[in-house]
């Protein structure tokens, strides 16, 4: 992409990405408007006033936008909302944060994708680079947005965690590393209720890679395999598996021993060191130790670093016991496969949380699961509708409720000593919260409110 023709810079969203993608395009003299059709949060609109960068909200002003020379899009807004349509139609290039950010460094990049896991193993890729003490910096759905670290805060290396939705608009960006870490059904409504679509956009995290960069997956994820048959890419493949196979790069055998087999190095590391618990850890921590073998990054490094890595906020985090019942905040599960990964996890009965927005969810996936751990399901959404026919006639105590409150309230009214609560949705959170991490901290609040 040729920058020298950016002159007016169109930004649709006023959230992290947008106002990150402002600042870089004030830094390289251009013309800046962000537009959000929403209300700004008072901590972005306070920084693009400090910078006196041209803002609206409620409503953008199509006329205007319509003459800029590129526009950034938040992924959150759907190629099909009628001014994205205009703008494509005019043909003005739409791009992503991340796609605007690239455009000006020469950092390598280590992209992390998939259904579930990302956002850990994205924070443990990062932790590893950290402790080896290369010049990171951590960008995409966590972390300072990529173009404002591009523009202030410039480093070596960026590990970046890759929505399907900033994938999309994303087309000259290369990562030196692609992770994909699984693929299951997620956002179907925004792909049209189409897998492919969805894998698609996926499998996008490896356009433009070279003989010089590397692909990372996992070797039992069907859809993986049935994609990588038609894939024509130059990277290394470095895939990881849950058993001894020929092909893997990382693997761990029935003794526990987890094994790394790349070009540069061999080495191991017993599964119980592992920092963090459950299979999905394991296929997490392989990924992230298979990104740090590609950096050339000393294996004793990448061990200690698995081992002493802390969990993520909101991903089967530990909150309380409380009258010999544990209670487990599992809210980032915003899809049925992150749930299957928590319930399988489990060891003793347990009080499931689900509910919210609905996005396609299949949950025949976890019905296996919830018939030999489950002891009850508490539904806690807006409308309970889909989750009450297809549970209840399984058998399974369904409870119906609409706020957090009265959820936990039933949750602890139907756990009993040595049980376990789990808040682990399989939907967003939007039907009764900002956000999954509101959702996780007010349950947080909540079950700890009951210890005062």
């Amino acid at each position: 992409m040729n920058t020298d023709n950016i002159h007016f810079l169109a930004i649709l969203g006023a959230g992290e990405s947008g106002v990150g993608a402002a600042i870089l395009g004030m830094a390289k003299g251009m013309e800046v408007l962000v537009s959000d059709a929403g209300t700004i949060s008072p901590k972005y609109r306070a920084i693009l006033e400090e910078r006196g960068i041209p803002f609206e909200e409620g409503g953008h002003s199509a006329d205007r936008i319509l003459q800029a020379d590129m526009v950034v899009k938040s992924p959150g807004i759907p190629p099909t909302a009628p001014l994205i349509r205009r703008l494509a139609e005019k043909g003005t290039p739409i791009v992503s944060e991340i796609e605007f950010a690239g455009y000006f460094t020469d950092a390598k990049m280590i992209c992390i994708t998939g259904s579930n896991g990302k956002t850990t193993t994205t924070l443990l890729t990062y932790h590893i680079l950290q402790q080896a003490g290369l010049n990171v910096g951590l960008a995409g759905n966590v972390g300072v947005s990529l173009a404002r670290q591009v523009a202030e805060d410039p480093h070596d290396y960026y590990v970046i965690e890759l929505s399907s939705f900033q994938l999309e608009n994303m087309y000259d960006f290369k990562a030196h590393v692609a992770v994909i870490l699984n693929i299951t059904p997620d956002h179907m409504d925004r792909y049209d209720h189409k897998m492919e679509l969805y894998t698609a956009a996926k499998f996008r995290i490896l356009q433009n890679q070279t003989k010089e960069d590397y692909f990372i997956y996992w070797l039992g994820d069907p859809i993986i395999e049935a994609q990588i048959k038609g894939l024509q890419s130059e990277a290394r493949q470095l895939p990881f598996s849950d058993h001894a196979d020929p092909a893997a790069a990382a693997w761990v055998d029935d003794n526990g021993l987890l094994h790394f087999h790349t070009p540069s190095e061999v080495w191991e590391i017993p599964r119980d060191a592992l920092s963090l618990p459950g299979l999905h850890n394991l296929y997490n921590s392989m990924a992230a130790g298979l990104s740090a073998s590609a950096l050339d990054i000393d294996p004793e490094v990448t061990g200690r670093s698995l081992g002493d890595f802390e969990a993520v906020e909101h991903r089967l985090e530990f909150v309380e016991e409380i009258e010999g019942v544990r209670y487990i905040n599992d809210s980032k599960a915003t899809n049925v496969n992150s749930t299957w990964y928590a319930l399988e996890s489990m060891k003793t009965p347990t009080v499931l949380i689900l509910g919210g927005k609905d996005k396609g969810n299949d949950y025949s996936e976890i019905l296996p699961l919830v018939k030999e751990k489950v002891k009850a399901i508490v539904c806690m959404g807006v409308d309970n509708r889909k989750l009450l026919d297809y549970f209840t006639p399984e058998g399974i105590p369904v409870s119906d409720c609409h706020s957090l409150a009265e959820a936990v309230a039933e949750c602890r009214r139907l756990a009993t000593e040595g049980d376990t609560v789990l808040l682990s949705p399989c939907c967003a959170s939007f039907d009764l919260f900002s956000s999954y991490e509101d959702r996780g901290r007010q349950f947080k609040e909540a079950v700890r409110a009951m210890k005062r």
